[in-house]
């Protein structure tokens, strides 16, 4: 099935999000189910979805993320974050980036979810580059 192309590729919010996810080590993107969506070996961030349960509400400047454990409660609590469709039963969170945006919280949510599924050589390679 072919899916729809659901992000332009000029958006600057999806441009900012692609230099923070592209920067991690071997990070590379692929177009699944109509949108961008960032991974190594596995998935570690998608560009854009649908909260659960209502998968015709799109929301288009989001990021869907695998939250770091010791954080999810503290964003399970903040309004901001919800469930994206399809994701939720495996922990996977989203946050909407159309309006004051902090950029280093982020990058913070996309570091957290690469190094939940990037394989130990990656993170450890991240860890080398971060001071």
């Amino acid at each position: 099935m072919t899916h729809p192309v659901m992000f332009d590729d000029a958006d600057p919010i999806l441009a900012r999000v692609r230099e923070i996810a592209l920067a991690l080590p071997e990070a590379a993107e692929k177009i699944t189910h109509g949108r961008p969506t960032f991974f190594t070996e596995r998935v570690f961030g998608y560009y854009g979805g649908s909260p659960r349960g209502a998968t015709h509400d799109r929301h288009d400047s989001a990021i869907l993320f695998r939250p770091d454990p010791e954080d999810e409660p503290a964003l399970r609590a903040d309004d901001r974050f919800w469930e994206p469709a399809y994701l939720w039963p495996h922990g996977w969170l989203a946050l909407d980036l159309e309006s004051g945006v902090d950029w280093t919280e982020v990058a913070e949510l996309m570091d957290a979810s690469y190094r939940a599924t990037a394989p130990r050589r990656l993170v450890a390679a991240l860890d080398r580059r971060t001071p």
